[in-house]
């Protein structure tokens, strides 16, 4: 008999991948997965099925273990943290936050997204994941980031993060000056202009991109800065903090002039987030930190796949067949989402 996924059970690899592109892809709580089993004459135990996916989870820790090493390889980092809520952790009350961090870098034919569970958010994290790293790293303003500034590690600032800021001191605004032009309103026209120009660039090649954003956007950031320079806020509200927050990170939000391979947010791991927000909202915690680890690896590996364009259920599938009877760093390298093309993973899984 072939190895099976999960040895000595009964789940085959098309099973399993089922469960897991519904939990991890559609964000369907494995308890709903269960009765809607049921409702087809299944009677599956929730806990068996949870168990199931913890082990699904441990299985490709070689594949992440790859993928994880792919993007730290390539000098172009973003790297973003959101909540999880982990019932069972040791020296914490239930409802304590811990966090999913995520990294999203190599290069772009080999695109990797990473998910790590941790419990805290401090600058031990960053730390110990990006120990081995030089280049860009992009992210947020979050301090524990800091940690790992150095002549290695360049910090690269967020105007996604910038332009909020303005945004929530437009909002604020009293209903007679929402539709007047103020100073609120011309530190987001700037703003709007560089991402009008990031528009007319995305997809030049990293050279064109650098060389118009040095004739185009070089100007637009100077005269930007200029004029925060001369006005004079409160600097307790929401405009005078927008302000502020942008002079105190105006070194890092304006790197991204320096190489055409950069991005001028933060939003491409943002947006790998997503799909995790999404599931959290409906199945809410991981009852143990292996629970955790697992779905961050089996987040890692979704959405790996879908950066490279593969059908979900198909490449689970794919590596469920597959991993277990993978003995060597070849043979799991090659089930890596960048060395197998689409076509040829439908053929397989349907033939």
């Amino acid at each position: 008999m072939p190895a099976q996924p999960i040895p000595k059970s009964q789940v085959s690899p098309g099973f399993l991948a089922y469960v897991i592109t519904a939990k991890f892809a559609d964000a369907l709580p494995l308890y709903r997965q269960c009765h809607i089993l049921k409702r087809s004459g299944i009677d599956y135990a929730r806990n068996t099925l949870c168990q199931q996916v913890v082990k699904a989870g441990e299985l490709v820790q070689p594949l992440i273990n790859l993928i994880q090493e792919k993007a730290l390889e390539y000098p172009i980092l973003q790297m973003d943290e959101t909540t999880v809520q982990v019932l069972n952790e040791p020296g914490k009350t239930a409802q304590s936050k811990s966090y999913m961090w995520v990294i999203r870098g190599g290069p772009p034919e080999q695109s990797s997204i990473v998910f790590h569970y941790d419990p805290g958010r401090g600058q031990a994290v960053p730390q110990r994941l990006l120990m081995d790293y030089e280049g860009y790293l992009q992210t947020d303003a979050w301090h524990a980031y800091d940690a790992v500034h150095s002549e290695a590690i360049v910090s690269v600032g967020c105007w996604a993060h910038a332009r909020r800021k303005f945004k929530d001191a437009e909002k604020a605004l009293p209903k007679s000056q929402k539709n007047k032009t103020g100073k609120t309103q011309q530190a987001l026209s700037f703003i709007q202009k560089l991402y009008a120009l990031e528009k007319q660039n995305k997809d030049k090649t990293p050279l064109i991109r650098y060389q118009n954003r040095q004739k185009e956007s070089v100007p637009v950031l100077n005269k930007f800065k200029t004029w925060l320079a001369k006005q004079n806020v409160n600097p307790k509200s929401k405009l005078g903090e927008a302000m502020a927050y942008t002079l105190k990170y105006w070194s890092r939000l304006i790197v991204y002039c320096d190489d055409g391979r950069l991005e001028i947010d933060n939003n491409g791991v943002e947006n790998k987030i997503r799909p995790f927000a999404v599931g959290k909202k409906n199945w809410l915690f991981s009852a143990s930190q292996s629970g955790a680890k697992a779905s961050a690896n089996l987040y890692s590996l979704i959405e790996t796949a879908k950066a490279h364009g593969l059908n979900e259920y198909d490449y689970l599938k794919w590596v469920f067949t597959k991993l277990p009877a993978a003995t060597t760093v070849e043979s799991i390298e090659m089930l890596l989402p960048w060395n197998i093309g689409r076509t040829e993973l439908v053929n397989y899984v349907r033939a």
